[in-house]
């Protein structure tokens, strides 16, 4: 894997994670204890990779603050803007200046999975392919673009989002492209590889492979899937180097501080000095730096940001709280509520239960 290149692709807004995106990227969120870009890098220095070039956009700067020139992570890293959207085509061609190897691994930023990328690059050599893609098998596959193959592994067609899919295999937002195939999108201009690039090669004659597995996979786009994606991390259900600290039901950052007595559990991190008071109840959330979970409270699959409170006997399910924010005691936030940076909900205030004491 010494002359495979890398390029991620890390320039989304990440709109369906507000509040939490007001203030960071998307792969830049805190996720077992860590960047969620950590985990995703760690996979390919694992995978013996080492130049990595980083498809950047919204924020753009926060990467290289964070990362450097990747020297502390074993890696060689370079980062390209795109100065306008380009689609995951146009933000693949956007960094092809950049890269010298004649073999490019392209990744999604926001996947967690847990593939074995040197399988997926030796099924790529194995069947002489132009692009492979890394195939996952889901439940149901209606709400990704179902990609059946031949028993030669070989890429029939893309079908987006189709009602009545012909194959449980989807597009796991990993390819390996040959740099010639690469260079070869639009440049300039947005470029949907899903609906362009990939039908356009198959038009074309081209080979492009698929690499199937059952490998753990999770597209991170939601807070319920941040939220399951960090636990199945902590709980080491899902693949990486980077996380901090042994796995189990609870990773605690240097300076938490968790009661005797309160009950954290299902893959939870607690941040650097965030505080779990007495009788509290923590389950399967994250838990950001310097945030309160007072005395009595709840919190269950649930995101609360740098420095938010969850006040004495509130509850807050699958909800996300942003930097700064408080809920009063004796609040109830259900239901995917979300609550906006610096936000003060009086005790009481909000209540999803018709009992108020």
């Amino acid at each position: 894997m010494h002359d495979v290149e890398a390029v991620v692709l890390v320039g989304g807004r990440g709109t369906r994670l507000r509040p939490l995106t007001l203030s960071a990227p998307k792969p830049m969120l805190p996720t077992a204890g860590v960047p969620f870009l950590a985990h995703l890098l760690s996979r390919i220095r694992a995978a013996g990779v080492r130049r990595v070039v980083l498809g950047t956009s919204y924020l753009a700067e926060t990467f290289e603050e964070h990362f450097g020139d990747g020297e502390a992570l074993g890696l060689e890293l370079t980062y390209v803007v795109e100065t306008e959207p380009l689609g995951t085509g146009g933000g693949i061609r956007n960094v092809a200046g950049h890269l010298t190897a004649d073999e490019i691994l392209v990744f999604n930023g926001d996947v967690l999975c847990g593939t074995d990328l040197r399988a997926v690059v030796g099924t790529h050599r194995d069947t002489k392919a132009d692009v492979t893609l890394h195939l996952v098998r889901v439940p149901d596959p209606r709400a990704y673009g179902c990609v059946p193959t031949d028993e030669d592994s070989r890429v029939l067609e893309f079908l987006e989002k189709t009602p009545d899919p012909p194959t449980d295999q989807i597009n796991a937002g990993c390819y390996v492209f040959r740099r010639e195939v690469l260079e070869a999108i639009p440049a300039g201009r947005p470029v949907s590889v899903e609906r362009e690039t990939f039908p356009g090669l198959l038009a074309a004659g081209a080979r492009v492979s698929g690499h199937v597995d059952d490998a753990y996979w999770r597209d991170m786009g939601t807070p319920a899937d941040l939220v399951q994606g960090s636990a199945d991390l902590v709980r080491g259900i899902a693949p990486s180097a980077a996380l901090p600290g042994p796995t189990g039901d609870l990773l605690a950052l240097a300076g938490a501080e968790v009661a005797a007595d309160a009950h954290v559990a299902g893959g939870t991190v607690v941040g650097k000095g965030a505080l779990v008071g007495a009788g509290a109840r923590v389950v399967g959330s994250m838990i950001y730096d310097g945030a309160v979970v007072a005395e009595g409270a709840v919190v269950e699959n649930s995101v609360l940001g740098r420095n938010a409170r969850v006040e004495a006997g509130a509850v807050v399910a699958d909800g996300v709280i942003g930097d700064d924010a408080a809920v009063g005691e004796l609040c109830e936030l259900r239901g995917g509520m979300r609550v906006w940076p610096g936000v003060v909900l009086p005790a009481r205030g909000v209540r999803f239960s018709p009992d108020v004491e």
